[in-house]
């Protein structure tokens, strides 16, 4: 009766842990169709930029863009005004976040710096999350997140079952069977105790078979430097470093950006 009553014990044991197994597969198996479909998908570089860390994020970009489409100039001060034709309201750089900073530019009455629109101009920081919430809403849904390990009640599942390979080992080892039932309950105890030290290395392998949790993330991750600020790199770069320092000015200078006058010495008409 020993070796039957082993088999009701191992053979549930077995399908629980190779249906795990399964599910770490189906799991895979989602991460690397959402992987598909996300090196298809064309990523608005505006959008992949806002994970950067500034100076190279989507708002930096959107400056160089109007740089590069002569709508604003910035000098040596860091300071962004606008040019003839970024005064005509007909004109336009071509995207909502370019142009969000091109409409915050034409608010003000004088040259500002990006540190400055970006901290204290709340219309444009609502245009800037508008476009991201709406782009991201039209992106496909992302994967499920991937079954991870439990911790320690992962490591304590294990040990349980070493624990039970062990007892039954040693019972199946200790007990000689009796009868055509018992010896096939004995063979089917073995084949799953085999079974059931293989699984761990199937399960070792799968553990990262899942991917990382967000396709996506990870490419917008791994993208690189926004076309526009890499173009006023290559074509201007004082311009570009006159950006870098325009997005650590967050205060506003006495002449609030116009140029300085001369005071007159103290007796210079004498």
């Amino acid at each position: 009766m020993l070796p039957i009553a082993l088999a009701c014990v191992a053979l549930p044991v077995t399908a629980l842990l190779y249906g795990l197994l399964g599910l770490r597969r189906r799991d895979g198996r989602r991460y690397r169709m959402a992987s598909e479909r996300c090196a298809a998908l064309v990523v608005d570089p505006y959008y992949a930029a806002a994970a950067r860390w500034w100076p190279e994020d989507d708002t930096q970009a959107a400056a160089a863009r109007l740089l590069l489409a002569g709508l604003a100039t910035v000098n040596r001060r860091g300071n962004l005004s606008l040019t003839e034709d970024g005064t005509d309201p007909a004109r336009t750089a071509g995207h909502p976040l370019p142009d969000a900073l091109l409409a915050a530019l034409r608010r003000r009455t004088a040259p500002a710096a990006i540190g400055r629109i970006v901290l204290r101009d709340t219309a444009f920081r609502t245009a800037r999350e508008g476009f991201h919430t709406a782009y991201r809403a039209g992106l496909p849904p992302s994967p499920p997140a991937p079954r991870r390990d439990l911790g320690c009640l992962g490591v304590f599942g294990v040990l349980l079952l070493v624990m039970e390979i062990s007892f039954t080992s040693a019972a199946l080892l200790d007990t000689a069977p009796r009868g055509p039932e018992q010896w096939a309950a004995s063979a089917a105890t073995a084949l799953t105790l085999v079974a059931q030290i293989a699984w761990f290395g199937r399960y070792d392998g799968q553990r990262d078979a899942a991917g990382p949790r967000d396709p996506l993330a990870e490419r917008l991750a791994r993208a690189g430097l926004h076309p526009a600020l890499a173009e006023l790199a290559s074509q201007d770069p004082e311009s570009a470093d006159r950006l870098r320092t325009s997005r650590l000015r967050t205060r506003r200078s006495r002449n609030r950006g116009r140029p300085r006058r001369r005071s007159t010495p103290t007796g210079a008409g004498a």
